[in-house]
């Protein structure tokens, strides 16, 4: 079992109707936390990898306390891979952390296959991320979405508003593929995150809002909406 670092975080999600967007955006707003834009709002593209039989998968679908995620990130309007970086993402209960790799050169060029793309992401990574990459080496999905940033004036508590959430079946593809995009539904989903001494104040900012809390994982539903729930 590993630790739990100190800069853990939790993060507490809600989902509901994207009709609702702007009735969220101004319940923050008018907060009287004092929450005002941290960032501006971008699309995130993300590869889900995993190992060939969904180790990943299949210990969030089961709950499992301590669990591990690895994702190719980068931001912007490029859909292609681009430069960007590795998130090898941590779990343990309540509790996640990160662990950050950059990728400087874009690891994808046109005409590229998946095992061109790891091989550009790996050539620039520690022997530690590398090795990772090896392990859970087979991408599912590639996903899209764009996201608002928020931040309370003591810059305790952060929220996100992810929309227009987008996913691509990679599973059965020799190259990065956007052909065809799965069915999801039209959710926004609401995040606020906060460092573990800070729970109590996140519970006071998170009273009174208008959506109950959800439980919601972007890459359980996306493997679910390209395989119907079959793998």
């Amino acid at each position: 079992m590993f630790e739990i670092p100190p800069n853990a975080r939790q993060e507490i999600k809600f989902v509901t109707n994207q009709y609702n967007y702007f009735q969220i955006i101004s319940w923050i707003m008018m907060h009287s936390s004092n929450f005002s834009k941290s960032y501006d709002d971008r699309w995130i593209n993300s590869i889900y990898f995993d190992s060939s039989n969904y180790q990943s998968y299949a210990s969030n679908l089961s709950g499992q306390s301590a669990r591990t995620k690895l994702r190719y990130r980068w931001y912007g309007n490029k859909r292609m891979p681009s430069a960007g970086q590795l998130e090898l993402k941590n779990k343990r209960n309540y509790f996640g952390w990160k662990k950050t790799f950059k990728v400087n050169q874009a690891p994808f060029s046109a005409g590229d296959n998946w095992n061109k793309v790891k091989s550009k992401i790996a050539s620039q990574l520690p022997l530690e991320a590398s090795h990772i990459l090896k392990m859970y080496n087979f991408p599912i999905v590639i996903n899209r979405y764009k996201r608002n940033y928020f931040c309370s004036i003591d810059k305790k508590i952060r929220i996100t508003v992810d929309r227009n959430q987008i996913v691509h079946d990679q599973r059965f593809h020799s190259i990065p593929s956007l052909y065809k995009k799965a069915n999801l539904p039209n959710t926004i989903v609401i995040e606020v995150k906060f460092n573990r001494d800070n729970f109590e104040l996140a519970s006071d900012v998170m009273q009174g809002f208008p959506v109950r809390v959800s439980k919601h994982s972007k890459y359980i539903n996306a493997v679910d909406a390209v395989s119907w729930n079959r793998i």
